[in-house]
């Protein structure tokens, strides 16, 4: 994919994607930590948007191995709702390259 956006290559996405969903994996145990410390935490703002930035697996993982943010239940209708629309992305891009 030569051109004006090479960083948009399949490659260069793929890391990216796994980049973002080790740190979303991370800092749900760093947030985890924090919580047992009675240290100041990672706000849920950022939480989600590690998620929203490709990061829901990442933190989907975290949130289950950590056992964190499991009870909050705003919290886990907007992540849910994240994944739900990433996955519709997803169909709809699917669809469309498989379209021509």
């Amino acid at each position: 994919m030569d051109g004006a956006f090479p960083f948009l290559s399949p490659g260069s996405l793929a890391t990216a994607l796994v980049a973002i969903n080790f740190v979303a994996f991370a800092t749900f145990g760093v947030d985890k930590a924090k919580a047992e410390a009675g240290g100041q935490r990672i706000r849920e703002d950022t939480l989600l948007a590690l998620a929203l930035l490709g990061g829901t697996p990442g933190a989907y993982a975290g949130r289950r191995l950590f056992r964190h943010k499991t009870r909050k239940q705003p919290f886990s209708d907007r992540l849910f709702g994240i994944l739900v629309v990433q996955l519709a992305l997803a169909a709809f891009a699917g669809a469309w390259v498989a379209t021509g």
